[in-house]
């Protein structure tokens, strides 16, 4: 996910009397989970998959490659990221690109053809805050350009991403195009008001999610294009707005990560144009 400047990591840890536990809590349950979870949490979409996760250089983009790192079925991992990563597993071939940028996204999809057919994609960018512009709480804080900005991140980036990704996919056996939502990006269940340019860039994202799975069923009639929540999870981008929220309420990067996947390979071409949350609920649009 794009990361905000240093102040705002500051002002993010200076409200959470607990980080430094929450920090520790994730290095245990990373542990406990790589200690016990499944051969291969994926395997209903078969054997030596390959897979591309845009934002790996994000909380939740990180931890989705960490748990496929170790996923049997899974033969490679393209982790795609603004900026070069460090430290990849041997299935993992870090790609940068730019997701303002179509050029850049043409090029990255251009590498990851050279391998042959695509099985999984999954984008987990996003955009909520800066160090100048935060989520509005009334009408009079909203303004064009950080809107705009929003809408380039949330909305238009993972558009142009499924637009250069999905011909990608194999046409023999099931595939998945997954992008990260939010549960506020619902408009039926907005009942609190607020945050006017996430929210709409996230309903946004939806309804393009929806218009791309109706094409896709026509020509590639076993893929899957869904939008997930991954509910609240404890990174940068959440940090300054989990203050009034139990630790049960936050989640790891890596406890989110699984369940994401869980409820991936739960999914069939039946659930294309879903919007699901990290618990397998379907979320009305």
């Amino acid at each position: 996910m794009v990361e905000p400047c240093a102040r705002v990591q500051h002002v993010a840890r200076s409200i959470h009397p607990n980080w430094i536990w929450r920090r520790a809590r994730a290095a245990l349950e990373t542990e406990h989970n790589q200690s016990v979870r499944p051969m291969s949490i994926l395997k209903p979409f078969g054997t030596e998959l390959s897979v591309a996760v845009f934002g790996a250089g994000g909380g939740i983009g990180g931890a989705l490659v960490d748990v496929l790192q170790s996923e049997t079925s899974v033969e490679r991992i393209y982790a795609l990221s603004h900026n070069e990563l460090e430290g990849l597993g041997k299935k993992s071939t870090g790609i940068e690109f730019d997701m303002l940028d179509e050029a850049s996204i043409v090029k990255a999809a251009a590498v990851i053809s050279k391998d042959g057919p695509l099985h999984l994609a999954i984008v987990a960018t996003g955009f909520l805050h800066n160090n100048t512009v935060g989520p509005e709480k009334r009408m009079k804080d909203l303004g064009g350009d950080n809107m705009e900005h929003l809408f380039r991140i949330n909305t238009v980036g993972p558009a142009i991403i499924a637009k250069h990704i999905l011909p990608l996919f194999a046409k023999d056996r099931q595939s998945l195009f997954a992008a990260l939502s939010a549960r506020v990006g619902s408009i039926s269940d907005n009942k609190l008001g607020g945050w006017h340019s996430y929210r709409a860039s996230k309903a946004a994202l939806n309804m393009v999610i929806r218009t791309l799975s109706i094409e896709m069923a026509y020509r590639n009639p076993r893929s899957i294009c869904v939008a997930l929540h991954p509910g609240t999870v404890d990174t940068q981008l959440s940090g300054p707005f989990q203050g009034n929220l139990s630790f049960q309420k936050v989640f790891t990067p890596d406890h989110s990560a699984t369940r994401l996947l869980e409820v991936v390979a739960g999914l069939t071409p039946k659930s294309t144009g879903g919007f699901f949350a990290w618990d397998g609920q379907q979320i009305p649009y």
